[in-house]
């Protein structure tokens, strides 16, 4: 009998870490969905029960070091150990940087970017131990360009994906591997949970926002990427051989980064500003 290998999932209350959770599941994977309030997984959880999933969920706040410990002691009293970690929590943070308190800012690095490392200390011995490991790094193409407006995370991101390259290294020796996932825009709810700064008429960033805040609903509707595209590259990099480190998902993403890497500075800064406050698209 084939042993099914053992997955750890953040943020699967919704978008993309809900619809890792049922590929996965579906796909032979013992999959551990977390969130960080069970009330939240009502949705998941007719699934589970209507399609008898092996898909568990459970509570994991990704900020506090005692919510991990407790979800991963579950996990490995019910499994015996974890082959995957895919970290997924996280939430958008759109304004200017005037507009945006430190506090605010320190809150989106806890659980963008902190609450990932604390993921993997937690759990990077228990695969060093096995000898073997995945962990998956939920970026965006943001991570690898900046745009306006967007400041705060798109430095999470940019530091996830530091992160991701200087543990792939240190890690590689112990059988662990590291992938990055680079999403474009996806159809989520993304726009429900974000975070808004500097729409008020009193801010001198007002009507910046307007059309920064008007080109992202567009290409949110416009998009024709999915949680379960996402979910889908997922599956075909833990099922590779040889997975890649990085998986860019969208033609937006594909394009922009092309054009980040084929464009001068001043080239790429004036694409940019065409496309989200020009109404050019970012297309061509």
């Amino acid at each position: 009998m084939k042993v099914k290998k053992t997955v750890l999932v953040t943020g699967c209350s919704s978008g993309i870490g809900f619809a890792t959770c049922l590929v996965l599941s579906r796909n032979d994977f013992m999959t551990y969905g977390t969130v960080r309030n069970l009330s939240k997984a009502k949705r998941i959880q007719e699934v589970i029960n209507r399609e008898k999933l092996p898909l568990k969920i459970i509570q994991l706040d990704v900020n506090d070091n005692q919510s991990i410990k407790l979800a991963v002691k579950k996990i490995l009293t019910d499994s015996g150990g974890i082959d995957i970690l895919i970290n997924n929590a996280g939430y958008g943070m759109f304004g200017p940087i005037e507009d945006i308190t430190m506090e605010e800012v320190k809150k989106q690095f806890e659980t963008n970017f902190f609450g990932t490392i604390r993921l993997i200390k937690s759990i990077v011995p228990i695969m060093r131990k096995q000898g073997n490991g995945i962990i998956v790094n939920i970026s965006s193409m943001v991570g690898r360009f900046g745009v306006p407006l967007n400041s705060a995370y798109v430095s999470s991101k940019f530091a996830l994906e530091g992160l991701s390259e200087s543990i792939s290294f240190e890690l590689e020796e112990f059988g662990i591997r590291v992938i990055v996932i680079e999403p474009g825009v996806v159809k989520t709810d993304f726009l429900q949970n974000l975070k808004l700064k500097g729409m008020n008429t009193e801010s001198p960033y007002h009507k910046l926002m307007a059309r920064r805040v008007s080109f992202l609903e567009k290409a949110m509707k416009n998009s024709l990427s999915t949680s379960y595209q996402v979910a889908n590259t997922i599956l075909n990099a833990l099922n590779s051989k040889e997975p890649n480190f990085r998986y860019v998902i969208g033609n937006d993403a594909t394009n922009s980064i092309r054009m980040r890497n084929s464009l001068s500075d001043r080239e790429f800064m004036k694409w940019i500003k065409d496309g989200i406050f020009h109404g050019k698209g970012l297309s061509k």
